[in-house]
């Protein structure tokens, strides 16, 4: 803000150019301006709801302890169904725990790793009107599920959402970090989105959806692909886009609430951040002609926060650049007329407390909650600098990359050859069958819309042939499409480049 101010009196004053840095805080306070104005109108639906629901849970690893406890805080709402779609490689002792809450538990094993499959299968597995998606880590408070489904009411909802915390955030910083994030899009940015009904992004820990556009979205959630490749990432706002296509609206009931734990190592929050980062933009540039038609509010949030980190970036480059060639006007200039010479020091200072004061403008709904995090605000801003916008940017170059879930070792295998895999799980002593249950869901078990059954026993030449092809590194041919995001990037670099040079 308060080189902002500088920029501006500098330019109206003195020279006629205008500052990346300062384009980059108009854009942000006006974008601000607009969420903080919409939000004052959310109000979330209070009168009650009946309708039958399914709870879908995709898992691959949680601790039995943890996913106990969310399969009983869940079980106690009473809900239609919950059907539990464990994939990847076997695992007893969730297996065990949903054996614990049966029958009103039903569990599901497919051996190919991978969410959207996951959530495909629990999805036509379920009978319920609307199917709840639930993230396998996500702890449900007292009145979740009877709250979610309330905005039902309404035949032109399609998606709901509820309010995602985070666990014991005083755990550590990085946690405090994330439930400030969390917190922040909660209090301005879903209100907003949920007023126009174009809730961009109905966060994955917890998702209401009607179960017939899931049914008529699943081929385009699981098999869509982007700049020639599949990507898993992203789940949770493909689903929402698809929902939004479909001609209905997403909302959040802030009434409804989650909690979820965040990471507590830099490491994971990093491929966190970066998992989001890919999926959001994608989705963003894959929902942009739609969105300019039907959502034209809505586009300009979302290309705002994708040019947000180039400008943020391009400023500092630029900066850096007159500051160690001494050319152009430059920030150099603005700050020795505008501060009258006390040195860069006090400059910086003076820079610092006025980022402070302007995140704490923005962020004020936040600090009435949590007053002491007023004081960690410069450890925020820093981090939201020095570590998410990098984070932003590379997720975007990275777009058309293939990558798996990010955050769980195995849980992605994007090129699966589902007839070797399940061969080769026949030579372990399985069965073939993808649900492991001695009573099968609706008669036959169940793998996106085939029905798989056990077949008679491979001979020892194809079990061979099974194991080398699972073995066998694959040859891919290098996907030139990859190269798109990377050339975007580029490109406006470049153009920034050109105005400081």
């Amino acid at each position: 803000m308060f080189v902002f101010v500088l920029a501006v009196r500098h330019l109206i004053a003195d020279h006629r150019e205008v500052y990346l840095l300062a384009l980059c805080s108009a854009l942000i306070w006006a974008l601000w301006l607009v969420k903080a104005s919409l939000s004052r109108r959310y109000a979330p639906v209070g009168a009650e709801h009946d309708a039958r629901t399914s709870v879908v849970i995709p898992v691959v690893d949680e601790p039995p302890e943890l996913f106990r406890e969310v399969l009983a805080r869940i079980a106690a709402q009473d809900p239609g169904e919950v059907i539990v779609v464990i994939n990847g490689a076997r695992n007893p002792g969730l297996e065990q725990v949903c054996e614990e809450f049966a029958p009103a538990v039903r569990w599901i094993h497919t051996p190919i790793a991978g969410k959207r499959g996951a959530v495909r299968i629990g999805s036509i597995a379920s009978k319920g009107e609307i199917t709840v998606l639930v993230d396998s880590d996500t702890m449900w408070t007292e009145d979740t599920l009877r709250e979610l489904v309330k905005p039902f009411a309404d035949d032109r909802v399609g998606g709901v959402t509820a309010r995602q915390r985070i666990l014991d955030p005083g755990r550590s910083w990085i946690a405090r970090w994330a439930d400030w994030q969390e917190n922040a899009s909660a209090l301005y940015a879903m209100p907003a989105e949920s007023v126009i009904g174009r809730v961009s992004c109905l966060p994955g820990r917890t998702i209401a959806v009607r179960r017939s556009i899931l049914m008529a979205a699943m081929t385009a959630f699981v098999g869509r692909r982007f700049l020639g490749v599949l990507l898993e990432e992203g789940d949770d706002r493909t689903l929402t886009s698809l929902t939004l296509r479909a001609g209905y609206r997403t909302v959040y009931q802030n009434t409804s609430v989650v909690f979820t734990r965040a990471p507590t190592r830099l490491g994971p929050l990093c491929r966190q951040h970066l998992r989001g980062a890919r999926g959001a933009q994608y989705n963003t540039l894959r929902m942009l002609p739609w969105m300019v038609r039907h959502a034209p509010l809505l586009a300009m949030f979302l290309l705002v926060d994708m040019l947000v980190p180039f400008l943020v970036i391009g400023a500092g480059l630029g900066v850096a650049y007159r500051a160690a060639t001494g050319g152009g006007a430059g920030y150099g200039t603005a700050l020795e007329r505008g501060v009258g010479g006390v040195g860069w020091a006090w400059a910086i200072g003076l820079l610092l407390l006025a980022a402070v004061l302007s995140m704490t403008v923005r962020h004020l709904r936040h600090l009435r909650e949590k007053p002491g995090d007023f004081l960690r605000l410069p450890a925020f801003i820093a981090a939201s600098t020095v570590v998410g916008m990098p984070i932003r940017l590379l997720g975007f170059v990275r777009m058309a990359h293939v990558a798996g879930w990010g955050t769980r070792r195995g849980a992605y295998t994007p090129d699966a050859d589902l007839i070797a895999e399940l061969e080769a799980i026949a030579d372990r002593e399985a069965p073939l069958d993808i649900v492991d249950r001695p009573q099968p869901l609706r008669g036959r078990p169940l793998f996106g819309d085939v029905a798989v059954t056990r077949t008679k026993t491979p001979t020892a030449k194809a079990r061979a042939r099974s194991r080398r092809a699972l073995r066998a590194p694959r040859r891919r041919r290098p996907n030139l499409l990859a190269a798109v995001p990377y050339a975007a990037a580029v490109a406006v670099l470049a153009l920034e480049a050109f105005w400081y040079v």
